[in-house]
């Protein structure tokens, strides 16, 4: 099921990483160049929007924690993937508000291309 929908999470890796980009934040590495655990919470939150298709940014965050969570993953105020610490592990009603975009930008990716 990954190999068939890589050209989505390809697009998707390329959005997030143009996004942040466009907000200020550290790059992403490229799709070629990322490591497995980020090309496979990529396709997580693919087959989660598939899964549910009417859930909203706020489902879509809290499956990417949960996801995190299970990865060992804690709260930090800087993002740390050796240490595994994200900023962003908070409820969506405290994430900033491109963060919050960034979640509808992922359902309306996988909306679009699927």
């Amino acid at each position: 099921m990954e190999h068939a929908l890589e050209p989505v999470a390809r697009v998707i890796h390329a959005a997030i990483r143009a996004w942040s980009v466009a907000h200020g934040q550290a790059s992403l590495p490229d799709w070629n160049e990322a490591p497995q655990w980020m090309k496979d919470s990529t396709y997580t939150s693919i087959k989660f929007v598939l899964d549910n298709p009417t859930a909203d940014a706020g489902a879509q965050h809290v499956q990417w924690m949960d996801q995190r969570r299970a990865q060992g993953w804690t709260y930090g105020p800087v993002r740390d993937d050796d240490r595994k610490t994200h900023p962003m592990l908070v409820p969506f009603s405290e994430l900033p508000i491109m963060e919050q975009k960034k979640d509808d930008l992922v359902s309306a990716i996988v909306k679009a291309l699927v």
